[in-house]
Parts: structure tokens; C-alpha cells; sequence
């Protein structure tokens, strides 16, 4: 040892590193250390089993049959000598020595199981996982073997895949095999001359990442094994090839292993150095210029690398790493709910913003000299990996709240050009494949939409009981803006565009199969809702005419937002608006219908039995004000019909008969009460003007004095009114009490001018205009027509 270093007790180590052709020298190596610990680990007992398991699957079998593959155990050995300074000299190997070792009956591991414990102790040593790097050991194994199995003259000796025995049982393998480095290398050289010309070697130089200076070194190293072959310096000593070979081998290895935990440590905590970066593209770029191509002959020297390659996937691997431990702390509570799954892609957006932006701030700049286009391999494997992870999340989704969220993220937030949060920054992916596939993207949207037709349904459920619980509460509906209120279309309104907007913002495809489904969950609530309240006990003006409005803008505003989809709602809900409004002028008529019995009585010449009936028309109206436009003037011409209609079906079916004068002030009345009914009427804003002939032509009939002027007033009545009928000509005569013969001639006259508006108007009515075709008269007026 160097002066000032301890000195460090040999024990079996020094016999296998000696057996192996390695120096127990005073200069410590990196390679050296990591083999005492490696074989310490073998000592402790890391189990025979395990070591027989590896020397049957090692990939490098040819290397392990080669004789320096069957060396001598140490554990034969009970104690060593110490070590030797460098003055001291190294007692060399004979073969008995090893001829003895052999005879203990334990033979050494396979160089494979050596090489995995020596790769186990430097991944404790260096503190990082190497996977990759036993890949590699691995590779570069197959190829040495391939490179041995092309020794000159293919001899027995030069193979290194035949079996051999025991160094010392042999005579085919020279005794000099195992004489230590002095036959390793050639005269002058040995394991010092891994090192380079400042001290340190190429283990130290990795180590310290110093990549291009250790990869002169190995290429310098490598073309002189090529030269030496070439010249047969090892047709003798086959396994001094293998040894210096799998050495280069290795120390590539190593040196690839170092590119990987650079990439991996880019974009940890703690980072990596701008010159570290671009020395390790320097590297690969070198790499590639020294091995463009694969020798001729297939030799594992000089085969290139694909550090290239290697860097790529090291890349993919470590977004792989960062996406599937984003969020890893919350992916159980993913499973429980929207809120947690929210959370875990929170996560993970930002950690890909944050890796992304350090990739193209000052991990590209980097690698740009170098011509590496680090973006373009970063944004690759990041969607890569985000692809992969959606998916596995696409699997454990459920419910529609988790199943959206998937879907927005990947739509909306992931797709987003404003994604990387900052304008330079976009996140491109023209280049790049979707993020889901077409057929996972199409079963998440159709398990949302049955979710979701779920989902609507219960949603219509919830209005509907909110609104029995206010009908319950027997509170009277708002007044807003001058009209009854319910937040029954509000919340319609607010269910349907909310979904519909959500699914809009995912896919055009989407949101129409949204609207679909909206359309027919609301077809089947209306005549739900429709029952549910006229079952109720809150059936009055005031939430009629709420419902009324509700319909009415659903109508309206749906059918206007959506022209295409809600088309079929129309039919639904223009019938409960009918339904509503009847039930509205059924309580009214529940209302005035008794005032209607004493009008055309001896008592109703006398008095004014009118009023209170207009009265109550009156107060019924100050709902209708309440009613939207359209609809509280559609029923307020209802009204002002049935009060017409009512008032000519007491006139025609009399209580009384009136003659002489009183059917003369029977005639004055009616006109006084037409006038009144008109009146109240136009002041209250009903547009049924056409109502205002019928009860006055009926009192001109009643009070004409001139019996040739009846014909007259009979023709405006049937002109005016084309759904009048024989009975109600026959009805109007009876009270005038004209003779047989006059009835008869009117009664024809009527029957022709019935005839022909008939043939001019086909159903003999006019649109809406229906007035005397709902008046019931009696059939004996005819009989009593007869009998005059």
C-alpha cells in the first residue's frame, strides 16, 4: 500500500483476485473493492442454491466453461497470507497450489454468479437500482462468447466454451494461465494500464463522470485488444483474451450504466449540471463515430454500442418512473371517489409542466451543441407514459364523476395548447399518437353516457320531489318580473346545459348523445310532474299559473337553444299547458256557474244578477296578469267565451216564458248585459272581439217589432257564426213566437245559408271561433215548433 494509506488484511480475496489474474497491488481500484465485497457477499451465505440457480442461467455459460470460469474455491481455503506492499513480492500461483484448492471438493461459482454479486455490491456502493446495467452485462456477455468461439485455428485451447478441467488437472491448459497478471497482460502491462496518464482509471473516471475522458481511454484499450488479436498474440492464451475483454466489456457497461442514472437523476431534486449533459452527448456522438458499423466477421469489439438507443430508453424510463409516482400516495383514495381521482391528475399535470418546462429551459440547451433533440425524446416518452397511466386509470374508473373527469383531463386539460402554462411552451401533438386509444377513448365515453342517462333520470327525480315539498309547504309561488314563478324551469334549464356543456367541451359526438338523452329524460318527467301536481292538494290560480309559465319557457327556450334535438318535446309539453289551463278555467266555472242560473228570469228583469258574475271574472283575471303573455290571453278569451256561451245557453233554455212586454224587457236586458259583458271584457284586454255579436243579435230576434226585419237579424247571426245549428235557429224562433208558416220560411232560409257557409268554410267553423256548436238545446223545441 501507498504510504499514508492503511493496510488493509488479505485473506481468500487475494487468492481469487490472483486466481483471476488480477493484481493485489498497493493501488486500490475501483474494481478491486467492489470484488472483495462481492465475494464477501458469496461468503456470508447468500445461499448455494442461489449461486447454482445463477451459473445455470447466466448468459455468459461460454465465458463460465472457459478455464478461468472453473478456478478454485476459496472457501477451501481457511486462512490467506496478508497482503503485500509493493516492494513485497506476490507468491506466484503453481499448479499444484491450485491443483490443491481443486481437491477440497468446493469449485468456485460460475463467473455469471461472481458477476451478479459484483454487480449487487456496486449498486449498494453507488446507491441507485441497475437493471439496465445487468441488461447490458448480459449483451455484452453473448457477444464475448461469440468473439471467443472465433479463436484462430480453432483449437481446443483457443475455445473457450469447451470444458476443461481444473487448472493443474490439464495438460492442455498451460500452467502460465494461472500465474496472476504477469500472464493477464503483456510484458509491462497490467492492471495499471486501465489507468490513465493523471492516475486515475477508468472506474475512477466514470465514477467521477468524467464520460469522454474514460471512453478515450476504452477506445484506446479496445483497439489494442483488436491489434493483439489480430496478430495471434492469444492462440495460446484464450482465456487472457476473454479476461481483458470482458474487462473493456464491462467498463463500456459501466459507462452506459453512467448515462442511464444521469438521465435518471435530470430531473430529480437534485438535477444534473449543464456540462454533465452535454459531455454525455458528447459521448454518445463519440461513441457513434467510433462504431458506425458492425465488424464484418460479427467480433464483439468495435460492435457499436446504440448508446443512442440506450439514452432514449433511459429517457422513456425515467418518465415512466416520475408519471407512475405522481400522485402515488393519493391513487387509493382514486377509488373512492371523483374528488380523489381529481387530486392524482392534479398531480400528475403539474409534474409533467414542471419536468417539461426543465426539459425545454435547461435540459435541451444542454444537449443542443450536441445535436441531441432531447424535446423532442422527453415529449415522447412523457406521452407515452401519461398514455399508460390514463389507461390503467381508465380501468379502475367508475361512476359518471370519474369517468368525466378521465375524459376532460385527456380532452381538455392534457389537450389544452395552454397546457405547459406558457405561450412559448406548447405542447405539440401533431407528431404524436392520441393519448388514448380509439377504442378505450369510445367504451369510456359509452360507459359515461349510460352513467349519465342514470344519472339525468335520478336528477329529474330530485326536482320533482323538491317540487311536492313546496306544493306540501303550501307556500304561494314568487312573483318575478310581474309572473308566478317556480324554479321548476330554472332548474330544468340548469341540469340540461350544464351536462350538455360538459359533454361539449369533451366531443361534438358527446354532447349530441348528451341532448339525446336530456330530451328523452325530460319527455318522460313532464307527464310525471304533470300528475304528480294535479294529484296534489295545492291545485290553485296561483301555481297554475306558475306551472303554466314553466312550461311555457321550456317550450320557448329549449326549443330555441336546441331546434334539432327538443323538437319532440313540444307535444308534452304544450298538452300539460293545455291541462293546466283547463284545470284553471274549471275552478272559475266551479265559481260563476251558479250566478249563470238566474239570468232570464222574471227576477233578472228586476234586478242586476250580472254583476257579481263579472265580479268574480274580474278577480280571476288578476291571476291571468301573472300568466305570460301569450297564454294569459289565450285563457282570458276562454273565459270570455264561456261567459258568452253560458249566457246564450240560459237564453235558449228560459225557466220562464216571456210574452208581451216582459218578453219585450227580456230583450232590453240582454242588450244592456251584452253591452256590460263587452265592456268588461275590453277593459280587462280580451282580444276575442268577435264574441261581441252573438247576444245582441239574439236580443234584436227577442225585441224586433217588424217580423220581416227577423230575417235580417238572422242572416248576421249565422253569417257571423257558422257553427250554429238548426236546433239553435229553432230555439231563437220559439221565443219570439212567430207563426207556422214565418217559422218555416226562416227556419229554411237559416238552413240554406248553413248549406252554403258549409260548402265555403268545410267544417262550418272558423279556426277557434266555436261558439254555439257547445250549446246544448232541447229536442222538443221542434215538437213544439209542430204544434203551433
Amino acid at each position: 500500500m501507498g504510504e499514508g494509506m492503511p493496510r488493509v488484511q488479505a485473506g481468500p480475496e487475494k487468492e481469487v483476485l490472483t486466481g483471476l489474474g488480477l493484481s493485489w497491488s498497493g493501488k486500490s481500484s475501483w474494481r478491486r473493492s467492489h470484488l472483495c465485497r462481492a465475494l464477501k457477499e458469496l461468503a456470508a451465505g447468500e445461499g448455494r442454491s442461489e449461486v447454482t440457480a445463477g451459473r445455470g442461467n447466466s448468459p455468459c455459460k461460454g465465458v463460465q466453461n472457459s478455464p478461468a470460469a472453473k478456478m478454485p474455491s476459496p472457501q477451501a481455503v481457511t486462512s490467506g497470507p496478508e497482503l503485500h506492499s509493493p516492494k513485497e513480492p506476490v507468491e506466484p500461483q503453481t499448479p499444484e497450489r491450485g491443483a490443491r484448492r481443486a481437491s477440497s471438493g468446493d469449485a468456485w461459482p460460475g463467473l455469471g454468479t461472481f458477476r451478479r454479486a459484483f454487480s449487487r455490491t456496486s449498486q449498494r456502493a453507488s446507491g441507485r437500482t441497475s437493471e439496465e446495467e445487468l441488461g447490458l452485462l448480459r449483451r455484452s456477455s453473448r457477444f464475448l462468447l461469440r468473439s471467443l468461439r472465433r479463436a484462430p485455428d480453432d483449437s481446443p485451447a483457443a475455445d473457450p466454451c469447451q470444458d476443461t478441467a481444473a487448472p493443474g488437472h490439464s495438460p492442455e491448459v498451460p500452467s502460465s494461465v494461472m500465474d496472476g497478471v504477469s500472464q493477464q497482460w503483456p510484458t509491462g502491462m497490467g492492471p495499471e494500464e486501465l489507468e490513465t496518464e493523471a492516475g486515475k482509471s477508468v472506474a475512477d473516471l466514470i465514477a467521477e463522470r468524467q464520460l469522454l475522458a474514460a471512453f478515450k481511454q476504452l477506445q484506446r484499450l479496445e483497439a489494442q485488444l483488436v491489434a493483439e488479436k489480430a496478430s495471434h498474440t492469444f492462440e495460446q492464451n484464450p482465456t487472457g483474451f476473454a479476461r481483458r475483454a470482458m474487462d473493456v466489456c464491462l467498463h463500456y457497461d459501466g459507462l452506459a450504466a453512467e448515462i442511464a442514472a444521469i438521465v435518471h437523476e435530470t430531473l430529480g431534486p437534485y438535477g444534473v449540471d449543464a456540462a454533465t449533459l452535454a459531455e454525455l452527448a458528447q459521448v454518445v456522438r463519440a461513441e457513434e463515430q467510433a462504431h458506425p458499423v458492425s465488424p464484418a466477421d460479427g467480433d464483439f469489439l468495435c460492435t457499436p454500442r446504440r448508446w443512442r438507443q440506450h439514452w432514449e430508453d433511459a429517457v422513456r424510463r425515467s418518465a415512466q418512473r416520475r408519471v407512475q409516482q405522481a400522485g402515488a400516495g393519493e391513487a387509493p383514495r382514486a377509488a373512492e371517489g371523483a374528488s380523489g381521482l381529481a387530486q392524482l391528475l392534479a398531480g400528475l399535470g403539474s409534474l409533467i409542466r414542471g419536468d417539461l418546462r426543465k426539459v425545454q429551459l435547461e435540459v435541451q440547451p444542454a444537449y443542443a451543441a450536441a445535436g441531441f433533440p432531447a424535446w423532442e425524446a422527453y415529449l415522447r416518452a412523457y406521452h407515452s407514459a401519461v398514455a399508460q397511466r390514463l389507461q390503467e386509470l381508465a380501468r379502475d374508473a367508475r361512476g359518471c364523476e370519474q369517468l368525466y373527469i378521465l375524459l376532460d383531463w385527456a380532452a381538455n386539460v392534457y389537450g389544452s395548447p395552454n397546457f405547459l402554462g406558457a405561450p412559448d411552451l406548447t405542447l405539440s401533438t401533431e407528431p404524436l399518437p392520441a393519448l388514448l386509444a380509439p377504442e378505450v377513448w369510445a367504451r369510456l365515453e359509452s360507459d359515461y353516457t349510460s352513467f349519465l342517462e342514470t344519472k339525468i333520470v335520478s336528477c329529474f327525480d330530485s326536482i320533482l320531489h323538491i317540487e311536492q315539498s313546496r306544493w306540501a309547504a303550501a307556500k304561494a309561488p314568487d312573483v318575478l318580473q310581474g309572473r308566478y314563478h317556480t324554479p321548476l324551469s330554472i332548474d330544468v334549464h340548469m341540469l340540461v346545459a350544464e351536462h350538455v356543456k360538459a359533454a361539449g367541451a369533451i366531443s361534438a359526438e358527446l354532447e349530441a348523445t348528451t341532448l339525446r338523452i336530456c330530451a328523452r329524460a325530460l319527455g318522460l318527467f313532464v307527464p310525471r310532474f304533470e300528475k304528480a301536481f294535479l294529484e296534489s292538494e295545492a291545485v290553485n290560480e296561483p301555481h297554475l299559473g306558475a306551472n303554466i309559465n314553466a312550461c311555457e319557457e321550456l317550450r320557448t327556450c329549449l326549443l330555441a337553444r336546441f331546434p334539432g334535438t327538443f323538437m319532440e318535446l313540444e307535444k308534452p309539453l304544450v298538452a300539460a299547458t293545455c291541462i293546466f289551463q283547463k284545470r284553471l278555467l274549471q275552478g272559475l266555472q266551479c265559481d260563476v256557474q251558479p250566478l249563470f242560473r238566474t239570468l232570464c228570469t222574471k227576477v233578472w228583469l228586476t234586478q242586476d244578477t250580472l254583476q257579481p258574475l263579472m265580479d268574480k271574472v274580474v278577480a280571476f283575471n288578476r291571476h291571468l296578469e301573472h300568466v305570460a303573455p301569450p297564454l294569459g290571453q289565450e285563457t282570458l278569451q276562454e273565459v270570455h267565451r264561456y261567459v258568452v256561451r253560458e249566457y246564450l245557453a240560459q237564453a235558449l233554455r228560459p225557466r220562464e216564458r216571456f210574452q208581451g212586454d216582459e218578453r219585450m224587457a227580456g230583450s232590453q236586458k240582454m242588450s244592456l248585459d251584452a253591452q256590460a259583458i263587452s265592456n268588461t271584457f275590453q277593459g280587462l284586454g280580451s282580444e276575442a272581439t268577435w264574441l261581441g255579436q252573438a247576444i245582441p243579435c239574439v236580443a234584436d230576434i227577442l225585441g224586433e217589432t217588424d217580423k220581416d226585419n227577423i230575417r235580417l237579424h238572422l242572416d248576421s247571426l249565422i253569417r257571423s257564426y257558422p257553427d250554429i245549428r238548426r236546433d239553435h235557429v229553432l230555439a231563437i224562433l220559439t221565443l219570439r213566437r212567430l207563426g207556422r208558416r214565418r217559422n218555416r220560411r226562416l227556419l229554411q232560409h237559416a238552413q240554406d245559408l248553413l248549406k252554403a257557409a258549409a260548402k265555403a268554410g268545410g267544417s262550418g267553423t272558423s279556426g277557434r271561433r266555436v261558439l254555439f256548436e257547445e250549446i246544448e238545446v232541447s229536442t222538443s223545441v221542434d215538437m213544439l215548433i209542430t204544434c203551433i
